[in-house]
């Protein structure tokens, strides 16, 4: 192979490793426990399953626990989605990943954290890898 077809080789193929999307926003705000909304807000437990429509969500399994870090707040015509991960021994591939689900699939059974921020969200909030 010539050189610099071995460049533009690894040219592609990096490019497609770093192939990001920017999606629609799901709200214009949110609440978080800090300005990095990296504090737990609070804990749920899934009372169904959530299969995510895109890379902006998470899956969620009936009986996981959900740890909230976000909650948007919803802007006119969109549902209410908060932003979690899920900790299950039986979903560990899952584990640590952060991602939205709606609230109408988890029920919140400890509250963390009672002083919030109220922050605008930005697109990397949206953003997909």
């Amino acid at each position: 192979m010539s050189h610099p077809l071995v460049i533009l080789l690894c040219v592609i193929l990096l490019h497609q490793a770093t192939r990001a999307v920017l999606m629609d926003k799901l709200s214009d705000s949110k609440i978080c426990g800090d300005a990095e909304c990296s504090n737990v807000l609070s804990m749920a437990t899934a009372l169904d399953d959530f299969i995510a429509p895109d890379c902006r969500f998470i899956n969620v399994k009936k009986g996981q626990i959900v740890y909230v870090y976000s909650k948007l707040i919803p802007a006119e015509g969109n549902g209410v989605f908060w932003a979690g991960s899920v900790y299950s021994e039986r979903y560990v591939d899952q584990m640590g990943r952060i991602g939205y689900f709606p609230t109408t699939v988890v029920k919140e059974t400890n509250k963390f954290s009672e002083n919030t921020i109220d922050m605008q969200t930005n697109d990397m909030d949206f953003y997909c890898d």
